[in-house]
């Protein structure tokens, strides 16, 4: 009789106890991105915790262009990239099976991150005066030289009369200090170095309208088929964190990781015009770049909807 009260006890500790559950799975991701204002939701995503609440263990490979990521994640050696609707568009035509993803930054005519930027004691003055000159673009045969070549267009200019060099956007404002280049299509967080320097000529994103979408996240068709349940994570991951970053009493916060990834000046950080993040996907925000790529690319263009991502 005396071992009952410690049988009850025992029974009563069994079914109070904490239940246990499985613990999530976590997902590996290998994602590259450009370390830019505009390509940094991922730091965000990964700083803040975004990305292990929603199981996903990710690495971050640092890269210089749409193409270049592209080629990557084309590779295998990457599973989700960032980049320009334009080095996607240029693939899908070529039969390179991307899908987009997620959004990432958004062109917004009254939030300029990317300007066409001349010397201050240069003679351009306007797009005409850029004939025969050399304008700096992070990447060939990409949304940003497109919309170099629209804005020419555009504003009397003549575009193929340019000769346009890739280079890298941290490497921008000194090549235009010491005269190699005649103009630079700069993003932030570099606009205000170059501006030390130099002055606003344009901006020429402006050319493909007022909205649109001006970077994605996306992977290999096949890829995405395979990992339906890391797309839905990630995709998650970011739509949290482009709600958060949009927010203007977050904007502090997200400099500071900023500055951390890009290794820039916190003062540079905190004067720059901070980037707008997509918090929906759609073919309409997507399909100004996808048009003025086959315009400058010389193909047909097509519908925006053939690049998105609708599951297995």
């Amino acid at each position: 009789m005396r071992r009952v009260p410690a049988l009850w006890l025992a029974l009563v500790a069994l079914v109070f106890a904490p239940v246990a559950t499985p613990a999530q799975t976590s997902t590996t991701l290998h994602l590259s991105t450009n370390p830019i204002d505009s390509g940094a939701e991922v730091f965000y995503a990964k700083e803040r915790g975004t990305f292990a609440k929603n199981g996903l263990d990710v690495t971050i490979q640092p890269g210089q262009s749409g193409a270049a990521i592209a080629a990557a994640v084309a590779s295998g050696a990457i599973d989700i990239g960032y980049a320009d609707l334009g080095a996607l568009a240029k693939a899908h035509v070529k039969g390179i099976d991307f899908v987009v993803l997620a959004p990432a930054a958004l062109w917004l005519t009254n939030a300029p991150v990317n300007k066409l930027i001349v010397s201050k004691n240069s003679a351009i003055h306007s797009a005409r005066d850029l004939t025969g000159k050399v304008i700096a673009v992070p990447g060939l045969g990409t949304a940003a030289e497109y919309a170099v070549h629209a804005w020419l267009d555009a504003s009397g200019g003549d575009s193929t009369s340019v000769k346009y060099i890739e280079l890298a956007y941290a490497a921008m404002p000194a090549a235009l200090e010491a005269g190699r280049i005649d103009a630079a299509h700069v993003a932030e967080p570099f606009i205000s170095q170059a501006l030390q320097t130099g002055r606003v000529l344009a901006s020429a994103d402006d050319a493909l309208g007022p909205e649109y979408l001006r970077t994605v996240w996306f992977s290999t068709r096949a890829w995405a088929q395979r990992n339906p349940d890391a797309v839905a994570r990630f995709v998650a991951a970011m739509r949290e964190t482009a709600t958060w970053a949009n927010a203007k009493g977050n904007q502090a916060k997200s400099a500071e990781i900023l500055e951390k990834y890009a290794k820039i000046d916190p003062a540079q950080a905190g004067t720059m015009v901070r980037a707008r993040y997509g918090e929906a996907l759609g073919p309409a925000l997507l399909q100004p770049e996808i048009d003025a790529t086959a315009k400058y690319g010389n193909f047909t263009p097509f519908p925006a909807d053939e690049l998105l991502y609708h599951g297995r």
